[in-house]
Protein backbone atom coordinates (compact mmCIF):
# COMPACT_ATOMS: atom_id res chain seq x y z
CA UNK A 1 0.00 0.00 0.00
CA UNK A 2 1.58 3.58 -0.80
CA UNK A 3 -0.61 6.77 0.01
CA UNK A 4 0.35 10.22 0.24
CA UNK A 5 -1.37 12.27 2.49
CA UNK A 6 -1.51 16.26 3.34
CA UNK A 7 -2.29 19.38 3.24
CA UNK A 8 -0.87 21.29 0.44
CA UNK A 9 1.07 24.31 0.41
CA UNK A 10 -1.72 26.94 0.92
CA UNK A 11 -4.28 26.79 -1.71
CA UNK A 12 -5.01 29.73 -4.42
CA UNK A 13 -8.03 27.74 -6.20
CA UNK A 14 -11.71 27.80 -5.61
CA UNK A 15 -14.03 26.04 -7.58
CA UNK A 16 -16.69 28.64 -8.76
CA UNK A 17 -19.25 27.11 -11.28
CA UNK A 18 -20.63 23.43 -11.87
CA UNK A 19 -22.53 21.56 -14.30
CA UNK A 20 -23.93 18.31 -15.45
CA UNK A 21 -25.42 16.23 -18.08
CA UNK A 22 -27.14 12.76 -18.21
CA UNK A 23 -28.23 10.89 -21.49
CA UNK A 24 -31.99 10.75 -21.99
CA UNK A 25 -32.79 7.31 -22.13
CA UNK A 26 -33.62 5.59 -18.79
CA UNK A 27 -32.73 2.23 -18.18
CA UNK A 28 -35.13 1.21 -14.93
CA UNK A 29 -34.66 -2.04 -12.79
CA UNK A 30 -37.77 -3.50 -14.93
CA UNK A 31 -36.17 -3.04 -17.87
CA UNK A 32 -33.33 -5.22 -16.27
CA UNK A 33 -35.51 -7.54 -15.51
CA UNK A 34 -36.41 -8.60 -19.42
CA UNK A 35 -32.63 -8.82 -19.35
CA UNK A 36 -31.26 -11.14 -16.56
CA UNK A 37 -32.61 -12.87 -13.68
CA UNK A 38 -32.75 -9.76 -11.69
CA UNK A 39 -35.83 -7.78 -9.74
CA UNK A 40 -36.25 -4.18 -8.80
CA UNK A 41 -36.77 -5.57 -5.05
CA UNK A 42 -33.28 -7.21 -5.66
CA UNK A 43 -31.37 -4.82 -7.00
CA UNK A 44 -32.86 -1.60 -4.65
CA UNK A 45 -31.68 -3.70 -1.72
CA UNK A 46 -28.08 -4.60 -2.85
CA UNK A 47 -27.33 -1.33 -4.39
CA UNK A 48 -29.79 1.46 -4.11
CA UNK A 49 -29.91 1.88 -7.33
CA UNK A 50 -33.48 2.27 -9.50
CA UNK A 51 -32.70 4.20 -12.90
CA UNK A 52 -29.38 4.35 -15.03
CA UNK A 53 -28.99 6.50 -17.95
CA UNK A 54 -27.95 5.23 -21.00
CA UNK A 55 -25.84 6.88 -23.70
CA UNK A 56 -27.60 6.63 -27.40
CA UNK A 57 -25.17 4.67 -29.74
CA UNK A 58 -23.97 7.42 -31.28
CA UNK A 59 -22.83 8.93 -28.30
CA UNK A 60 -20.11 8.83 -26.34
CA UNK A 61 -17.92 10.38 -23.07
CA UNK A 62 -16.69 13.65 -25.50
CA UNK A 63 -20.80 14.55 -25.81
CA UNK A 64 -21.39 14.03 -22.78
CA UNK A 65 -19.00 16.27 -21.43
CA UNK A 66 -19.49 18.85 -23.95
CA UNK A 67 -23.25 18.73 -22.99
CA UNK A 68 -21.96 19.36 -19.04
CA UNK A 69 -19.52 22.20 -19.90
CA UNK A 70 -22.52 23.81 -21.65
CA UNK A 71 -24.82 23.59 -18.90
CA UNK A 72 -21.90 25.13 -16.72
CA UNK A 73 -21.54 28.22 -18.89
CA UNK A 74 -25.12 28.47 -19.03
CA UNK A 75 -25.94 28.18 -15.44
CA UNK A 76 -23.26 30.26 -14.24
CA UNK A 77 -22.47 33.19 -16.99
CA UNK A 78 -18.68 32.69 -17.11
CA UNK A 79 -16.11 32.97 -19.81
CA UNK A 80 -14.90 30.05 -20.93
CA UNK A 81 -12.41 31.38 -23.67
CA UNK A 82 -9.44 32.25 -21.10
CA UNK A 83 -9.19 28.48 -19.73
CA UNK A 84 -5.73 27.27 -19.54
CA UNK A 85 -6.40 23.61 -19.23
CA UNK A 86 -9.26 21.17 -19.81
CA UNK A 87 -8.42 17.86 -17.65
CA UNK A 88 -11.15 15.13 -18.31
CA UNK A 89 -11.03 12.47 -15.90
CA UNK A 90 -12.45 9.28 -17.65
CA UNK A 91 -11.90 5.52 -18.27
CA UNK A 92 -14.35 5.36 -21.52
CA UNK A 93 -12.41 7.37 -23.66
CA UNK A 94 -13.69 7.55 -27.07
CA UNK A 95 -10.63 6.75 -28.58
CA UNK A 96 -7.15 5.68 -27.27
CA UNK A 97 -6.22 9.19 -29.04
CA UNK A 98 -7.26 11.75 -29.56
CA UNK A 99 -7.75 12.77 -26.26
CA UNK A 100 -11.31 13.70 -24.71
CA UNK A 101 -9.69 16.52 -23.53
CA UNK A 102 -8.81 17.80 -27.11
CA UNK A 103 -12.36 16.87 -28.54
CA UNK A 104 -13.78 19.13 -25.95
CA UNK A 105 -11.38 21.82 -26.59
CA UNK A 106 -12.06 21.70 -30.21
CA UNK A 107 -15.95 22.03 -29.78
CA UNK A 108 -15.57 24.40 -27.87
CA UNK A 109 -13.54 26.52 -29.42
CA UNK A 110 -11.24 27.14 -26.83
CA UNK A 111 -7.58 28.43 -28.94
CA UNK A 112 -5.30 28.74 -25.59
CA UNK A 113 -5.42 25.79 -23.44
CA UNK A 114 -3.85 22.61 -22.74
CA UNK A 115 -5.35 19.57 -23.12
CA UNK A 116 -4.84 15.86 -21.23
CA UNK A 117 -6.71 13.07 -19.73
CA UNK A 118 -6.57 11.54 -16.41
CA UNK A 119 -7.48 7.81 -15.55
CA UNK A 120 -7.89 7.30 -12.20
CA UNK A 121 -11.30 5.40 -12.80
CA UNK A 122 -14.00 6.03 -10.18
CA UNK A 123 -11.40 8.23 -8.57
CA UNK A 124 -10.69 10.50 -11.17
CA UNK A 125 -12.84 13.56 -10.73
CA UNK A 126 -11.11 13.74 -7.43
CA UNK A 127 -7.86 13.55 -8.86
CA UNK A 128 -8.85 15.73 -11.25
CA UNK A 129 -9.60 18.55 -8.46
CA UNK A 130 -6.06 17.89 -7.11
CA UNK A 131 -4.41 18.91 -10.13
CA UNK A 132 -6.71 21.85 -10.89
CA UNK A 133 -5.56 23.33 -7.20
CA UNK A 134 -2.38 22.28 -7.63
CA UNK A 135 -1.68 24.16 -11.50
CA UNK A 136 -3.39 26.83 -10.28
CA UNK A 137 -1.45 27.36 -6.79
CA UNK A 138 1.86 26.92 -8.10
CA UNK A 139 1.07 30.04 -9.83
CA UNK A 140 1.26 28.09 -13.94
CA UNK A 141 -2.47 28.90 -14.38
CA UNK A 142 -5.40 30.46 -13.45
CA UNK A 143 -8.56 28.99 -14.77
CA UNK A 144 -8.74 24.98 -15.08
CA UNK A 145 -11.39 23.25 -16.68
CA UNK A 146 -12.11 19.73 -14.70
CA UNK A 147 -14.81 17.09 -16.08
CA UNK A 148 -15.36 13.76 -14.57
CA UNK A 149 -17.29 11.51 -17.60
CA UNK A 150 -17.80 7.85 -17.98
CA UNK A 151 -20.07 5.89 -20.62
CA UNK A 152 -19.65 2.75 -18.81
CA UNK A 153 -22.94 1.25 -20.88
CA UNK A 154 -20.20 1.12 -23.98
CA UNK A 155 -18.22 -1.80 -21.94
CA UNK A 156 -20.63 -3.29 -19.36
CA UNK A 157 -21.48 -6.70 -20.51
CA UNK A 158 -25.46 -7.02 -19.96
CA UNK A 159 -25.47 -10.67 -19.56
CA UNK A 160 -23.44 -10.12 -16.57
CA UNK A 161 -25.87 -9.65 -14.00
CA UNK A 162 -23.57 -8.75 -11.27
CA UNK A 163 -22.44 -5.45 -12.81
CA UNK A 164 -25.29 -4.16 -15.49
CA UNK A 165 -27.21 -3.46 -12.67
CA UNK A 166 -24.76 -1.07 -11.44
CA UNK A 167 -23.38 1.07 -14.38
CA UNK A 168 -24.64 4.09 -16.00
CA UNK A 169 -23.53 7.26 -18.35
CA UNK A 170 -22.82 10.79 -16.92
CA UNK A 171 -20.35 14.14 -16.70
CA UNK A 172 -19.94 16.48 -14.37
CA UNK A 173 -17.62 19.61 -14.63
CA UNK A 174 -16.66 22.39 -12.66
CA UNK A 175 -14.76 25.31 -13.14
CA UNK A 176 -11.66 26.26 -10.60
CA UNK A 177 -10.07 29.73 -10.62
CA UNK A 178 -7.40 31.41 -8.71
CA UNK A 179 -8.52 33.03 -5.71
CA UNK A 180 -6.09 33.75 -3.50
CA UNK A 181 -8.55 35.89 -0.60
CA UNK A 182 -11.09 33.05 -0.40
CA UNK A 183 -9.12 29.11 -1.37
CA UNK A 184 -11.50 26.56 -0.88
CA UNK A 185 -8.88 23.60 -1.24
CA UNK A 186 -7.66 22.50 2.28
CA UNK A 187 -5.89 18.91 2.65
CA UNK A 188 -5.86 15.73 1.00
CA UNK A 189 -5.22 12.30 0.88
CA UNK A 190 -4.37 9.93 -1.85
CA UNK A 191 -3.23 6.38 -2.09
CA UNK A 192 -3.06 3.01 -4.33
CA UNK A 193 -3.53 -0.56 -3.24
CA UNK A 194 -2.10 -1.70 -7.12
CA UNK A 195 -2.09 -5.60 -5.75
CA UNK A 196 -5.94 -5.14 -6.19
CA UNK A 197 -6.42 -4.06 -9.09
CA UNK A 198 -7.33 -7.87 -10.63
CA UNK A 199 -10.31 -6.91 -8.88
CA UNK A 200 -11.48 -4.60 -11.28
CA UNK A 201 -10.40 -3.87 -14.93
CA UNK A 202 -11.27 -4.06 -18.18
CA UNK A 203 -8.85 -5.48 -20.99
CA UNK A 204 -6.77 -3.44 -23.42
CA UNK A 205 -3.49 -4.12 -24.96
CA UNK A 206 -2.24 -6.86 -22.27
CA UNK A 207 -4.21 -10.00 -22.21
CA UNK A 208 -3.21 -10.71 -18.59
CA UNK A 209 -3.10 -8.54 -15.29
CA UNK A 210 -0.96 -9.97 -12.32
CA UNK A 211 -1.04 -14.34 -13.26
CA UNK A 212 -4.44 -13.65 -14.66
CA UNK A 213 -5.49 -14.12 -18.02
CA UNK A 214 -7.95 -11.23 -19.14
CA UNK A 215 -11.21 -11.50 -20.69
CA UNK A 216 -10.37 -9.79 -23.97
CA UNK A 217 -13.65 -8.33 -25.28
CA UNK A 218 -13.18 -4.90 -23.69
CA UNK A 219 -15.32 -5.63 -20.99
CA UNK A 220 -15.99 -4.25 -17.06
CA UNK A 221 -15.29 -6.75 -14.95
CA UNK A 222 -15.19 -6.88 -11.16
CA UNK A 223 -15.13 -8.75 -8.01
CA UNK A 224 -17.36 -6.86 -5.93
CA UNK A 225 -16.96 -8.47 -2.99
CA UNK A 226 -13.23 -7.83 -3.19
CA UNK A 227 -13.67 -4.06 -3.95
CA UNK A 228 -16.30 -3.87 -1.19
CA UNK A 229 -14.04 -5.07 1.58
CA UNK A 230 -11.38 -2.90 0.21
CA UNK A 231 -13.65 0.03 0.22
CA UNK A 232 -15.18 0.30 3.63
CA UNK A 233 -11.82 -0.50 5.47
CA UNK A 234 -9.75 2.28 3.25
CA UNK A 235 -11.99 5.01 2.90
CA UNK A 236 -12.60 5.82 6.82
CA UNK A 237 -9.16 5.86 7.38
CA UNK A 238 -8.89 7.95 4.40
CA UNK A 239 -11.46 10.36 5.43
CA UNK A 240 -9.88 10.83 9.05
CA UNK A 241 -6.23 11.36 7.61
CA UNK A 242 -7.84 13.91 5.20
CA UNK A 243 -9.02 16.30 7.83
CA UNK A 244 -6.90 15.12 10.91
CA UNK A 245 -4.02 17.43 8.39
CA UNK A 246 -6.06 20.47 9.21
CA UNK A 247 -6.99 19.99 13.00
CA UNK A 248 -10.07 19.48 12.49
CA UNK A 249 -12.58 16.24 12.83
CA UNK A 250 -15.35 14.86 10.80
CA UNK A 251 -17.93 16.43 12.73
CA UNK A 252 -16.38 19.66 11.85
CA UNK A 253 -17.77 18.55 8.12
CA UNK A 254 -21.13 19.82 6.64
CA UNK A 255 -21.32 17.43 3.44
CA UNK A 256 -19.78 13.73 2.54
CA UNK A 257 -19.85 13.20 -1.12
CA UNK A 258 -17.94 9.72 -1.85
CA UNK A 259 -17.46 7.94 -4.84
CA UNK A 260 -21.69 6.77 -5.59
CA UNK A 261 -20.69 3.15 -6.07
CA UNK A 262 -23.69 1.37 -4.07
CA UNK A 263 -25.62 2.80 -1.19
CA UNK A 264 -25.26 -0.08 0.88
CA UNK A 265 -21.18 0.44 0.72
CA UNK A 266 -21.42 3.78 1.59
CA UNK A 267 -23.83 3.36 4.47
CA UNK A 268 -21.33 0.92 5.71
CA UNK A 269 -18.08 3.64 5.43
CA UNK A 270 -20.38 5.78 7.05
CA UNK A 271 -20.96 3.41 10.09
CA UNK A 272 -17.34 2.83 10.17
CA UNK A 273 -16.67 6.20 9.95
CA UNK A 274 -18.89 7.75 12.57
CA UNK A 275 -20.63 10.22 9.65
CA UNK A 276 -24.41 10.43 9.60
CA UNK A 277 -25.80 9.41 6.21
CA UNK A 278 -28.36 12.08 6.02
CA UNK A 279 -25.77 14.35 5.11
CA UNK A 280 -24.13 12.53 2.63
CA UNK A 281 -24.69 13.14 -1.02
CA UNK A 282 -24.82 10.63 -3.33
CA UNK A 283 -25.95 10.24 -7.48
CA UNK A 284 -26.74 6.73 -7.45
CA UNK A 285 -30.16 6.13 -7.41
CA UNK A 286 -31.44 7.80 -10.56
CA UNK A 287 -28.03 7.50 -12.27
CA UNK A 288 -26.63 4.20 -11.18
CA UNK A 289 -22.60 4.43 -10.90
CA UNK A 290 -20.99 6.67 -13.30
CA UNK A 291 -17.56 6.11 -12.01
CA UNK A 292 -15.88 9.21 -12.47
CA UNK A 293 -18.59 11.22 -12.79
CA UNK A 294 -20.73 10.47 -9.48
CA UNK A 295 -18.93 13.11 -7.77
CA UNK A 296 -20.10 15.89 -9.40
CA UNK A 297 -23.53 14.70 -10.49
CA UNK A 298 -24.13 14.77 -6.47
CA UNK A 299 -22.74 17.98 -6.05
CA UNK A 300 -24.84 19.06 -8.72
CA UNK A 301 -27.98 17.64 -7.47
CA UNK A 302 -27.21 18.95 -4.17
CA UNK A 303 -26.86 22.63 -5.71
CA UNK A 304 -30.00 22.31 -7.27
CA UNK A 305 -31.89 21.10 -4.12
CA UNK A 306 -30.49 24.26 -1.96
CA UNK A 307 -28.69 21.88 -0.02
CA UNK A 308 -24.86 22.55 -1.12
CA UNK A 309 -24.37 26.56 0.14
CA UNK A 310 -21.25 28.97 -0.29
CA UNK A 311 -19.25 28.29 2.21
CA UNK A 312 -20.00 25.07 3.29
CA UNK A 313 -17.32 22.26 4.01
CA UNK A 314 -17.25 19.05 2.07
CA UNK A 315 -15.46 16.04 1.99
CA UNK A 316 -14.91 14.14 -1.20
CA UNK A 317 -13.49 10.84 -1.85
CA UNK A 318 -13.52 8.91 -4.67
CA UNK A 319 -12.28 5.59 -4.70
CA UNK A 320 -12.08 2.45 -7.54
CA UNK A 321 -10.17 0.37 -10.21
CA UNK A 322 -6.62 0.94 -9.42
CA UNK A 323 -6.96 0.18 -6.59
CA UNK A 324 -6.96 3.99 -6.26
CA UNK A 325 -8.40 6.17 -3.55
CA UNK A 326 -8.25 10.06 -3.46
CA UNK A 327 -9.88 12.30 -0.66
CA UNK A 328 -10.24 15.88 -0.70
CA UNK A 329 -11.31 18.23 2.06
CA UNK A 330 -12.95 21.68 -0.23
CA UNK A 331 -14.86 24.61 0.98
CA UNK A 332 -17.63 25.64 -1.26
Amino acid sequence: MISNAGAALPSRARITAIGSYVPEKVLTNHDLEKMVETSDEWIVQRTGIRERRIAAPDQFTSDLCVAAVQDLADRSGKSLADVEMVIVCTSTPDYHFPSVASQVQARLGLQETGAIDLQAACAGFAYGLHMANSLITSGLHKKVLVIGADALSKITDYNDRTTCILFGDGAGAVLVERDEEHPGFLSYHLGSHGEGGIHLYCSGLSGKIGDKELIANRKLVQNGREVYKWAVTTVPQGMRKVVEKVGMSLEQVDWFVPHSANLRMIESICEKSGFPLERTLYSLEYYGNTSAATIPLSLDIAVKENKLKTGDTILMYGFGGGLVHAGLLVQW
